[in-house]
């Protein structure tokens, strides 16, 4: 079987899981969506398969799968460095007073009802957790790309540096400083899930509340909350824990239920008002309290999302 037969193939097999690399690549799940189909159709270009295996099928799977995935990098990494041309002009990620969030991908807490679909499973698997993806969106387009090839989706290196331009120890270079930077930036968080959930839902139970007392047990004393709200919203910086209780409070008040959910895997809550979804929320637990906060509010994306149909 001919290269370009095995690539298109195994691309509609691999679709959720391509997707899903877009989405840690460009933190947009409509724009990672493009990103595929763009590949898709770049691959249908005369002579776009050549480098796929036309070997024994075992090889040319093999191949054929990291094809995909460079295929898709590289409109990935374009869309980056247009996105970054545009931005050139904008201050450092959190120095101009604004909060930008990547697209949080929310699901129900597991319970008897039917689980996530296999898309939805493809991008909520490791390496997709909100403050992580934050973190991403402070490295420049190949930093971003080199870490996201070679640590979440194991490309080996000399590949990463052939979708790069650059030679493989420029492409080491550029995931290890990008490692470091992540991870100080987000920290990992408490591992048991469960906990975390529980810290969560107290958290939740106290602000409906307006218990002060019960959220400041349950918030590190530096917590840092964060809220994009888009065009039409102010962003918000807060930090402290006084400061985001208070805040915290006056918001529960704004909606009429607010539902335990899954952000990118980690517990979270939706809030909703008027039968229509005004937050979602992300929680960074670790030693036992909520560290940070990052809240979604902007109307446009939160109705792209179609979240209501959690709801149900």
């Amino acid at each position: 079987m001919g290269g370009s037969m095995v690539l298109a193939r195994r691309f509609e097999e691999h679709r959720p899981r391509l997707r899903a690399v877009a989405y840690r690549l460009l933190g947009s799940l409509g724009e990672a969506a493009e990103a595929v189909e763009e590949a898709r159709l770049r691959l249908e270009r005369p002579g776009a398969g050549a480098d796929a295996d036309p070997g024994p099928e075992a090889g040319a799977v093999r191949n054929a799968d990291r094809a995909l995935t460079a295929a898709v990098a590289r409109v990935c990494l374009d869309r980056l460095r247009s996105r970054g041309a545009a931005r050139r002009e904008e201050a450092p990620y959190g120095e101009d007073g604004r909060v930008r969030l990547p697209d949080p991908v929310v699901g129900r807490v597991p319970g008897p009802g039917p689980g996530p679909d296999y898309e939805q499973r493809a991008l909520l698997s490791d390496g997709c957790d909100l403050p992580f993806m934050t973190a991403l969106d402070t490295l420049g387009p190949a930093e971003r790309v080199a870490l996201v090839l070679c640590d979440l989706c194991a490309v080996p290196s000399d590949e990463v540096a052939e979708v790069l331009g650059r030679t493989e120890a420029s492409a080491r270079q550029l995931a290890d400083r990008a490692r470091h930077r992540v991870r100080a930036a987000a920290p990992a968080p408490d591992g048991d899930p469960e906990h975390r959930r529980e810290v969560v839902a107290a958290f939740l139970a106290a602000a409906g509340e307006g218990d002060l007392d019960a959220l400041l047990a349950v918030l590190d004393p530096d917590v840092v909350a964060r809220s994009d709200g888009g065009t039409l919203r102010p962003s918000l910086l807060r930090r402290g824990a006084t400061t985001v209780a208070a805040q915290a409070v006056i918001f529960a008040r704004l909606a009429e239920a607010a539902h335990l959910v899954l952000v990118n895997g980690a517990p979270g809550v939706m809030a909703v008002a008027d039968g229509r979804v005004i937050s979602v929320m992300s929680f960074t637990v670790r030693g036992g309290r909520v560290t940070a906060l990052d809240v979604l509010t902007d109307p446009d994306r939160l109705t792209r999302l179609g979240l209501t149909a959690l709801l149900d």
